[in-house]
């Protein structure tokens, strides 16, 4: 089959490449990583009229911190954070458990976290993440500047609120207060894989009671989820964790967090390699050691 021709521009300002995505006439891609979007087009399952470089855009490599969040520009790239100092604090910790899982070293020197956000692959671990800690997703067109909360951004595999129009120029997130023990732990089939399960989670605790929890799935559904009612079950109670062994106590706080995200948040698609029962187990399991990894961090 004859490739798709496809006009190609990069463009120099922001101000540029909005002026490009107006072209609503036309199906525009956004070129920044590519480690996505080039794969679909060699593939022929996505045949754009116009590409848009936004590589040679100044300023969209910026990341900073300001007034308690971080704010990471559409050009950051994952490798930058799976050095723990890319980001203050326990977030940093966190970005680095979660990078060294995105495919292997030339994908994560290329691809971007905002990259991520814009496709919206049910797979992705910044999704998740950018959903569990409350992440604002910064979007630019020539009408102007709008700012969407993740919790709201994400409407389906491959699907968000952003309008095709628009440019996302930067998501910003909270820090999480000193203190807050991080947990990441990813499942897959093999190295090159995507993320069958993977849970990314965070705890702080007051007087040694959990205060806050937060728990995000990935590829537990058909889109990333918050795990609200295995949260519920961990804010008020005492954070311990097991003196020995590998395995949790199945009255084990998080044992019991771990089946509750399994049965009443996640919802998992059936896979080649595994059914949704299945899934469900990986996710109970998966919840609960990530949950112990990040209390470990508080009580350390």
């Amino acid at each position: 089959m004859k490739p798709a021709a496809f006009d190609y521009v990069a463009p120099r300002t922001v101000d540029e490449a909005l002026n490009a995505l107006g072209d609503t006439r036309r199906d525009v891609r956004v070129l920044a990583g590519g480690q996505s979007l080039i794969l679909e087009m060699h593939l022929q399952r996505i045949r754009p009229d116009l590409v848009v470089d936004i590589n040679r855009v100044a300023g969209l490599d910026r990341l900073s911190v300001n007034d308690g969040t971080v704010e990471i520009g559409a050009l950051v790239r994952h490798g930058v954070f799976e050095s723990p100092q890319a980001v203050p604090g326990p977030l940093g910790r966190l970005f680095a458990l979660a990078a060294v899982n995105i495919a292997h070293p030339p994908i994560r020197a290329c691809g971007t976290m905002v990259g991520s956000l814009a496709w919206a692959h049910p797979a992705s671990e910044w999704c998740a993440i950018a959903l569990a800690l409350g992440a604002a997703i910064e979007v630019r067109s020539t009408g102007g500047t709008r700012e969407i909360a993740a919790r709201d951004y994400f409407r389906g595999p491959f699907q968000t609120a952003r309008a095709r129009d628009e440019l996302i120029t930067s998501v910003r997130f909270p820090l999480p207060a000193d203190g807050t023990g991080v947990g990441f732990m990813e499942h897959r089939r093999t190295h090159f894989c995507f993320a069958q399960v993977a849970v990314a989670a965070t705890l702080t605790a007051q007087d040694g009671l959990i205060s806050d929890a937060r728990i995000g799935l990935v590829n537990c559904a058909d889109r990333p989820i918050r795990a609200h009612a295995a949260e519920q079950v961990l804010v008020g109670r005492e954070i311990t964790v097991p003196a020995v062994g590998n395995r949790l106590p199945g009255g084990h706080p998080f044992a019991r967090a771990g089946r509750i995200a399994a049965d009443q948040d996640a919802a998992p698609l059936a896979e080649p390699y595994a059914d949704p029962e299945h899934r469900r187990q990986v996710i109970a399991v998966l919840v609960g050691r990530t949950l112990r990894q990040a209390a470990e961090g508080v009580l350390q």
